[in-house]
């Protein structure tokens, strides 16, 4: 609230223009998170798959991969489940958003914070934190049973390296997968709309470009969102051609930062 004072002495108390400050937004973003089931049930499915799918792949190709005939690394399998969980980031991603435009609220929303670029970085910030977290942990689950598994055939590896950098990596494109998600649930507005194109660029586009000819097709490979920022989270890519670890975060991140950018202006010049 803003007083003020006029000429003749009445004192004239306003509403600040901008609404509540960032901390309440926050708050208030992060109570719509947490009480909502599909958050929980949408984390839980992250877990299953992220953890249980690496150490299911793991214990049924141990003796394989222990074998000459293996052409594939260990490393190729520890972080094999991530790989599915980034399905249930983009859910997550997209219901964090379009849930609210679907049933009108985001119009509460916008008439309690005036300042929409607070309510895109309260849930930006929330969703990158939580799909940090949960990712990191998923992929160590999984790293610990997949490990077991691979320790028995005398191939285990261990939690260093480029292995280390795939635990704490698998959380960070996770979250960015989310923050991806809800630059373009912002643009879009729908649900389905939304978790379509990004399952889309990230799992099929990145793959279909390969069949592009040339120098063009190659570097339009490396350069796709998925394809870029998937490295980060594998000790051994699978595609030896693709940009480094950090650069490809880095290409991802520039990506996405870009996308946020598009998704502010419009979210400011459009109406609710």
């Amino acid at each position: 609230m803003t007083a003020t004072m006029t000429e003749g002495g009445t004192l004239v108390v306003s509403p600040d223009v901008g609404g509540p400050g960032f901390g309440a937004v926050l708050r208030a973003e992060w109570l719509k998170l947490r009480t909502v089931r599909s958050t929980w049930w949408t984390l839980v499915a992250t877990f299953v798959l992220g953890a249980g799918l690496t150490v299911l792949l793991c214990w049924g190709n141990a003796d394989w991969l222990a074998s000459p005939e293996a052409d594939e690394s260990p490393g190729s399998f520890i972080t094999w489940g991530m790989m599915i969980a980034q399905i249930t980031a983009v859910v997550l991603g997209a219901l964090v958003v379009t849930t609210e435009y679907g049933t009108g609220m985001i119009r509460s929303t916008f008439a309690a914070v005036p300042a929409r670029g607070r309510v895109l970085a309260a849930k930006s910030l929330l969703l990158v934190t939580v799909l940090f977290v949960v990712g990191t942990a998923t992929a160590l689950v999984g790293y610990a049973g997949g490990n077991y598994f691979l320790d028995r055939e005398g191939i285990g590896m261990a939690l260093e390296g480029g292995v280390l950098r795939s635990m704490y990596g698998s959380g960070l494109y996770l979250a960015g997968i989310g923050l991806f998600t809800v630059a373009v649930g912002f643009l879009l507005r729908h649900t389905a709309g939304t978790i379509s194109v990004v399952l889309a660029l990230m799992l099929i586009l990145g793959n279909m470009v390969n069949l592009v000819p040339g120098t063009f097709g190659e570097w339009l490979t490396k350069l796709m969102p998925g394809n870029a920022g998937s490295v980060i989270s594998t000790p051994v890519p699978f595609n030896p051609d693709l940009l480094g670890p950090w650069t490809g975060l880095a290409v991802f991140a520039a990506e996405t930062a870009l996308l946020l950018a598009a998704a502010y202006v419009m979210l400011r010049r459009r109406d609710a």
